[in-house]
């Protein structure tokens, strides 16, 4: 039940962030939390779905645990793919200018991934393959195992952790390096995207949970392998164009 708690203090705490810093650069922050609670909804519905998706022949075989979906956290990836979907709607929608709110909003994610991951460790959910490392984490609980499959007594890589210290890095290096590009609106969500894209690739191989496979890659690992050149592209592009975002208040 800690999971389901930090799970939407991360949600919270993203939205609080993201409001703050658009009214620090000049956003309209009422739009912004409106817009905050579309992808916090689209977010988890997106999570769940690709949740379906990946797992599909188990939850055929055993329809009755699709109610397993309601208390799920669902995949990370599902989530941030329709929540960029809804969000550009809306700020369409709303003629609302897309990159800055979009810069606004990417440390917010990270954030909140940040403070997720947490939940997923102490649900023994997104768990790893078992190691002899130092830092190997052994789970006890009969109900980690029973609730998602978490295998108990033997060391496992805490790729719940190597999750929530990438986000935390990427954090730190979007909020150190941001005001470097801020006039190339649209690069620091970017920069976000490709960072966390390669991280998740990496991490990916120490995941021991069943995620889907094909050609010996994750369903996470194709998709990071089709936003990390996508990213690229698009940073380069923004920074061809160079346009200004909204001024920040000092």
């Amino acid at each position: 039940y800690s999971y389901g708690v930090l799970l939407a203090s991360a949600y919270l705490l993203a939205l609080y962030y993201a409001v703050r810093r658009a009214r620090r650069f000049g956003l309209d922050g009422n739009r912004v939390l409106d817009l905050g609670i579309y992808i916090i909804i689209s977010a988890l519905v997106g999570a769940k779905l690709l949740l379906l998706i990946v797992d599909f022949d188990y939850f055929w075989r055993q329809p009755g645990e699709l109610w397993t979906l309601v208390r799920s956290g669902g995949v990370f990836y599902g989530g941030l793919v329709l929540a960029f979907l809804v969000g550009l709607w809306y700020v369409r929608k709303h003629r609302l200018p897309i990159w800055p709110i979009a810069d606004a909003v990417a440390p917010s994610i990270a954030l909140g991934h940040v403070v997720g991951r947490f939940g997923c460790l102490l649900a023994g959910c997104c768990y790893g393959t078992p190691t002899s490392l130092p830092w190997g984490i052994t789970f006890t609980d009969p109900f980690a195992a029973s609730n998602v499959g978490t295998p108990l007594h033997v060391a496992l890589h805490p790729t719940q952790m190597y999750d929530a210290g990438a986000e935390f890095l990427i954090l730190a290096l979007l909020l150190g390096t941001e005001r470097f590009w801020r006039r190339h609106a649209g690069w620091t969500f970017w920069v976000y995207i490709l960072l966390y894209g390669i991280s998740r690739f990496a991490i990916e191989f120490y995941r021991g949970d069943p995620r889907g496979a094909t050609m010996g890659f994750s369903t996470s690992q194709w998709i990071s392998m089709a936003l990390v050149p996508l990213a690229a592209i698009m940073m380069a592009a923004l920074w061809k164009r160079g346009a200004a975002p909204a001024g920040e208040k000092k």
